[in-house]
């Protein structure tokens, strides 16, 4: 099933730059305190993808191998730099100085070159709550070097530096391997990776499902003549490679000795109480009666005392972390919102949102946590809810003005997402694999229009989350939760027009003729008239999407009855799809 997809976009070194600065100009003013760590850490992610993306230009201009340059040398040493500033912070207990001098980047600055570069979200610190810290607990264990730290592109840059600060490489190198994704290769042009009575530390984001990226340098180190004791990996888990691992790949991990920190040792239970999120939340909402509860993973289903029978599917490795918080002042929900400056966009959607009245208003946000007020007398819409005229009708009418907002305040930033051609190869790809080869005609003529429509797309940052249950109801008011970061995704979606949010909305409301004819009267009646074609295309490509997400969570699912959910969600989006494809064809 084609689903997920990797966030880019370009922009000039000088852009990156001037955002470094600031970030170290904002750090230097602040504070001691989990704020101005914030600062900085956001700034290492800064520079781990400006490092990353001149990294990269280096490897095409090279035809797709790595070699050492001047470029590169100079922006991994500003990634180093802010790796040993997050280290200090975050070993003085959040209370030292940002360094022990200032520090400053023009040097370095000066060796770069003045190109735009082509910068990769890293999805551990957008959704998955890996946080640079744990790779810092992690290289504290190690015993004296030498050591060589070798990282790989893209998220693999900013942690690489992270270990080389603790463990004393003044010149760490990156990485990107290529070939099939669950049969890398190393492609390096330049002096032996492997130095003799040298410890070799391998840092990435992984395993995935194969384990083969880390274990292709493994394979590099192997062949020039490391031996596999000085062979080490820093993963961002200790499950080891997945399925789809080769016996290889296999025993070239179990040869190697893996070291790991998990978030919750090193945040949710840190032994220093200025370093626990627990401490960070109470410093915006006042002392917590009990530990923070966990709600991740579906968690919130019970929270919000839905009986187990009106229970909706959840995909809850891709859940982000949750927790509630219990404190005099009431109970607060606190979400991770994902580290650096993309993370911190989103925070300002989420705190525009809930100034409009739409969503829950931001309290705070704190290194990486959103914090918002818990809707106790509210509960998500249900089935059985759903069915109620009279809630159907506001509903339709709550909708309209949801998007009429989101349409025009909060476009799309530098780019859009997957273009509509690309929407319908992954259409074209998820019906073959769940419904057969015979559906390809209706999508040939959905293709053939995909082109022409393009340029009526007006990208927005859509909300891609219209199911029922994210829509909150008690007493006259109805808020929208889940709303601030799906545009961003780690999905190929990406922000489309907001025909995108109005075909999702028909089918998750399962919007009759006439409740649909009055969404678009009503969206045309605030100034957002829909592209009657662009839905149309619309309204096919977001049941295929939704159709290979279930069908890929139900793979996952270990629980039995999560699965049955997510198959029942799947049948749903098949009959969908297919209803769409007969109209395609019509």
């Amino acid at each position: 099933m084609q689903v997920f997809g990797d966030a880019t976009h370009s922009e000039p070194v000088a852009r990156k730059l001037g955002r470094l600065r600031r970030l170290l100009d904002a750090a230097q003013a602040a504070p001691p305190g989990i704020g101005r760590h914030g600062d900085l850490v956001c700034a290492l992610i800064e520079a781990g993808e400006l490092a990353q993306g001149i990294a990269d230009a280096q490897f095409h201009a090279n035809g797709g191998h790595d070699a050492p340059s001047e470029g590169t040398g100079a922006a991994m040493s500003i990634a180093l730099m802010l790796a040993r500033c997050c280290a200090h912070s975050w070993n003085s207990g959040l209370r030292g100085t940002p360094a022990p001098a200032a520090p400053s980047i023009d040097a370095w600055a000066a060796c770069l070159p003045a190109i735009d570069i082509t910068v990769r979200q890293a999805e551990g610190h957008a959704f998955y709550a890996l946080y640079p810290e744990c790779y810092l607990a992690a290289a504290r264990r190690m015993h004296a070097g030498p050591w060589r730290v070798i990282g790989l592109r893209s998220i693999g840059t900013g942690l690489a530096a992270v270990v080389a600060a603790v463990l004393g490489d003044p010149q760490p190198v990156t990485l990107r391997p290529v070939g099939h994704p669950f049969d890398r290769r190393i492609a390096w042009q330049g002096p032996p990776l492997a130095l003799a009575g040298v410890h070799h530390a391998i840092v990435d984001e992984g395993p995935g499902l194969s384990g083969s990226s880390m274990a292709a340098v493994v394979r590099q180190l192997r062949a020039e003549g490391a031996a596999p004791g000085h062979i080490h990996l820093f993963p961002a888990h200790a499950r080891g490679p997945g399925a789809q691992a080769s016996p290889e790949v296999r025993a070239l991990w179990s040869a190697s000795a893996s070291h790991t920190a998990d978030f919750d040792d090193v945040i949710l239970h840190a032994p220093e109480p200025a370093q626990r999120l627990q401490t960070w939340v109470e410093s915006c909402v006042g002392p917590l009666r009990a530990p923070l509860e966990d709600i991740g993973g579906g968690g919130w289903r019970r929270a919000h005392a839905m009986p187990a029978t009106a229970w909706p599917s959840v995909h809850p490795w891709q859940e982000r972390r949750k927790f509630l918080a219990h404190a005099d002042s009431g109970p607060w929900l606190v979400k991770f919102a994902g580290l650096g400056h993309g993370a911190r966009e989103r925070i300002a959607c989420a705190e525009a949102l809930g100034r409009a009245g739409f969503c829950t208003a931001v309290a705070g946000a704190c290194h990486g946590f959103m914090i918002e007020r818990w809707q106790a007398a509210m509960t998500p819409i249900s089935p059985a809810r759903l069915a109620d005229p009279g809630l159907r009708k506001r509903l339709v009418a709550r909708v309209a003005d949801y998007l009429a907002f989101r349409a025009s305040r909060l476009p799309a930033p530098d780019a859009g997402g997957a273009s509509l051609p690309a929407l319908c190869d992954m259409g074209l790809h998820n019906s073959g694999e769940a419904l057969g080869a015979a559906w390809r005609a209706p999508w040939a003529r959905l293709q053939a229009r995909a082109a022409k429509l393009q340029a009526r797309v007006r990208p927005v940052r859509t909300d891609s989350r219209m199911q029922a249950w994210e829509w909150l109801e008690g007493g006259d008011r109805i808020l929208k939760t889940d709303a601030v970061d799906h545009h961003a995704g780690h999905d190929l979606v990406g922000c489309q027009d907001v025909a995108w949010d109005v075909a999702g909305a028909r089918f998750e409301l399962a919007l009759g003729d006439g409740e649909a004819a009055e969404l678009l009267r009503a969206l045309a009646a605030r100034g957002c008239p829909i592209d009657p074609a662009l839905l149309a295309l619309y309204a096919a490509a977001y049941p295929a999407f939704q159709l290979g997400h279930s069908e890929l969570a139900a793979r996952d699912a270990t629980d039995a009855d999560e699965r049955e959910r997510l198959d029942r969600r799947t049948r749903h989006c098949a009959h969908a799809l297919r209803v769409q494809l007969q109209r395609a064809a019509g």
